[in-house]
């Protein structure tokens, strides 16, 4: 994307906000998250516009310069999705499928005795403690009954992906961890139109990550109670706060 590492530190804030519950006090802060956020972007536009570099933003601005395809308001919406999209799906991934790992020590020596079943570890991750919970809102086009619930056109509707993911009539004893599931049909990503756009980076990362951890720190393990761990407050996302660790 072209953003320099140094902010790092000015999008975790930004983004944790931005998955805060909605309610009275938080609605202020996201409301000036946003703009600040937004402003960011558009003060990054300039700078690539001035200087274009090697990166997707001065490339996302040359097609909006050369033809009609990106909008304003598209481009910026594009780049908040990624960025955001980007970073804060695939932490949590990482921290709740060391979290399973660890807290199923079994599985945990498979994958070191088997590194080939890392890509199958990672859709096992996906599955049994993704790292996003609720869709973004959805509305049918008009009226339909759906497992007895019956649902009006025009209807706001999430749907839970984690509930999803532990459909018994999907999946084999959907409680269970195992690293070696296969098939493994999970919707952590989404599905059709809106199935996730970054899904090959994002088990990229993963598989790298965990192959990483697992050559690094063998001796890994919790340095806590798995119930003191804490949870960010969120009304979309799934993730720790931390995950303390010890060697």
């Amino acid at each position: 994307m072209g953003i320099p590492s140094e902010d790092r530190d000015r999008f975790r804030e930004w983004t944790q906000t931005f998955f805060t519950p909605p309610s009275k006090d938080a609605q202020e802060k996201t409301r000036e998250a946003h703009q600040r956020f937004i402003q960011y972007l558009e003060d990054i536009f300039e700078q690539r516009r001035q200087q274009p570099g090697d990166d997707l933003i001065s490339a996302l601005l040359a097609v909006q310069e050369q033809g009609d395809r990106l909008s304003a308001e598209e481009l910026t919406s594009m780049v908040f999705v990624l960025l955001v999209g980007g970073y804060e799906t695939t932490g949590n991934l990482l921290g709740n499928g060391l979290l399973a790992l660890l807290q199923h020590p079994d599985q945990l020596q498979r994958l070191r005795e088997d590194r080939s079943l890392i890509p199958s570890a990672v859709e096992e991750m996906l599955r049994y403690c993704g790292p996003f919970e609720l869709s973004i809102l959805r509305f049918p086009k008009e009226d339909l009954e759906l497992h007895g619930q019956r649902i009006q056109a025009h209807e706001a509707v999430r749907v839970n992906y984690l509930a999803a993911d532990r459909d018994a009539a999907q999946f084999s004893e959907p409680d269970r961890f195992d690293v070696g599931r296969t098939p493994n049909k999970h919707v952590a990503f989404g599905h059709g139109i809106h199935f996730c756009l970054g899904a090959p980076l994002a088990r990229l990362e993963a598989i790298v990550a965990f192959e990483l951890l697992l050559e690094r720190l063998p001796g890994m393990r919790l340095a806590t109670a798995p119930e003191k761990l804490a949870w960010r407050p969120s009304a979309q996302s799934r993730g720790l706060v931390s995950l303390p660790l010890a060697f």
